[in-house]
Formats: structure tokens, C-alpha cells, sequence
């Protein structure tokens, strides 16, 4: 069984902070929702992962990017890298970086959700003809849009390694997806800075799908974290929130 061979110390320079558990999730509207994956070279199967992690064959990075218009925290732009792997027999993807517009922002998902988000721009631009998404270090476009079926395009859970009150625990992030229209789309890469999205062995060279969709975005509140040396069979712990 392959587990991930990274070193907890060297995943955690830029990672999140979560004070205190909440019971409130948040509700994300009239969101354009771009999502990207690629294989990645082997070298960072993985490395990239902590041991509590089983990488995927052949390993793949996401490359999401939303533009909000409300959200608890205002319009914002929003974007994130996360390598594919499974926590137990649960697809899910580790995130190694992410980015918001606004401070706001940046702080509700860094202080509720554990994402390790800085605040820098963000554009993602949906035209008739196609999508572009540019960031620090990352500039994707993708061409000729072809409608699919709502269903058609799945987003796995995330985990994001933070510091929380159980201690520096992978924090399970379920989004729900609820979309009015999809997309399917020719993605390319023209740009990415693997040091600046989080790992310096990031390597994306093959995309496999690319897609847009306008929708609805729920991130309910956080019920289950894991220790991230440790598999999620026995290292899984439920979040017990005391009611006042």
C-alpha cells in the first residue's frame, strides 16, 4: 500500500489556523466555477503527500478557480491547487496553495475551513468562446465550450493541513456542487510556478480535463479531521462543538 513520504515539517511553512470549531458553513452564490486537471510527472506521486495520504496512479494536480458574486464574506475571486489522492478508500485532494481577491475572503477560509489562503489577484474571465483563469505564477486558458450535463463534472472533497484545536490535523472540507450550467472545455497551461502554488515538485504536463460551470457552492461546517501521519481508518476524529 503506497502512502505519502513527505515530512509533516515541510508542509507546514504556510499552512492555516483554525482558533476554534464553528457550526455555521457557509453558502457561496452565482459562482463561475473553473476546475482543470492534469497528470503530473511521477516524481511527485508521493513526496508530495503526507504519510497519512495514498497518492493516485499516475499522480494529478486540480487547478480550481471560482469568481463569487455573495458569499458570507462579500464577491471575491478565488483560486486553489490540490494534488489527487485517497484518505482511506474516499477520493480527495490535498491542498498545497491557495489564493483570494479580498481579505475577507482569505480569512473565512482560512480561519473556518483551514484552506492555507493568501490574499493576492485573482481574474478568471468566462467568454463566449472559452475561459482564462491568471494568478501569481499561473495562467490557463481553455477554448471551445461544449454543454454537459450538470452531473457530468465531479469535485472530490478536500483536505487542507492546518492548526486546529484537536492539534495540526488534515481538515476534511466537503463542498457541495449544485450547477446550472456546465461546460466541458479545451484546457491549456501556458504558465505555472510550482514554489509559488506550494511545492516546488509540482510538475502538471498532461491535461486531462478542463471545465466551467456557473452553480451554487455550499462548504458546510466542518465535522471530521484526520491526523495526517497516521491512515484515516484509525486517524479520523470527529469534531465535537459544544453548544451555548
Amino acid at each position: 500500500m503506497i502512502t505519502g513520504t513527505a515530512h509533516v515539517e515541510t508542509l507546514t511553512q504556510e499552512i492555516a489556523t483554525i482558533e476554534q470549531w464553528s457550526n455555521l458553513g457557509a453558502e457561496l452564490l452565482g459562482v463561475e466555477s473553473f476546475q482543470l486537471i492534469a497528470e503530473m510527472r511521477s516524481t511527485a506521486r508521493e513526496a508530495v503527500l503526507p504519510a497519512g495520504l495514498h497518492p493516485t496512479s499516475p499522480p494529478a494536480l486540480s487547478i480550481q478557480a471560482w469568481n463569487v458574486a455573495e458569499s458570507p464574506w462579500g464577491p471575491f475571486s478565488f483560486a486553489t491547487t490540490r494534488v489527487s489522492c485517497r484518505s482511506g478508500v474516499r477520493a480527495r485532494g490535498f491542498t498545497t496553495a491557495a489564493v483570494a481577491s479580498t481579505a475577507t475572503a482569505a480569512e473565512g477560509l482560512t480561519g473556518c475551513f483551514g484552506f492555507p489562503t493568501t490574499v493576492g489577484p485573482v481574474k478568471l474571465r468566462r467568454h463566449y468562446d472559452g475561459v482564462d483563469l491568471e494568478s501569481e505564477g499561473l495562467v490557463v486558458t481553455g477554448l471551445d465550450p461544449t454543454p454537459l450535463g450538470s452531473s457530468d463534472v465531479q469535485y472530490t472533497g478536500t483536505l487542507n493541513l492546518a492548526n486546529t484545536p484537536n492539534g495540526l490535523r488534515l481538515v476534511q472540507v466537503e463542498a457541495t456542487h449544485s450547477g446550472d450550467r456546465v461546460e466541458r472545455v479545451q484546457g491549456r497551461i501556458l504558465d505555472f510556478d510550482p514554489a509559488q502554488w506550494g511545492n516546488s515538485l509540482l510538475s502538471p504536463y498532461h491535461v486531462v480535463s478542463t471545465s466551467i460551470a456557473v452553480e451554487t457552492i455550499n462548504l458546510p461546517a466542518v465535522r471530521f479531521v484526520c491526523r495526517p501521519g497516521e491512515l484515516a481508518f484509525s486517524g479520523t476524529e470527529k469534531i465535537e462543538i459544544e453548544q451555548r
